[in-house]
């Protein structure tokens, strides 16, 4: 199952620069695969970021946001 997150930052204050995004490229991989998740796709803009992740079945709904 393919879904696609979206992370905005806060009034959409412009806080993410290349090296940021970067950073956070790194750290969400690493949470994928705590999960057993593969990170299919993440890219930015200064305010927000995007994750295409793709997760089996067996590995059911992912609670995020907590």
């Amino acid at each position: 199952m393919h879904v696609h997150l979206v992370f905005v930052a806060k009034y959409r204050r412009q806080i993410f620069d290349l090296d940021a995004i970067e950073k956070l490229r790194s750290y969400f991989a690493s949470v994928c695969a705590d999960f057993d998740v593969e990170l299919v796709e993440m890219d930015g803009e200064c305010d927000h970021v995007h994750l295409l992740i793709n997760y089996p079945p067996k590995t059911g709904n992912i609670k995020s946001g907590q």
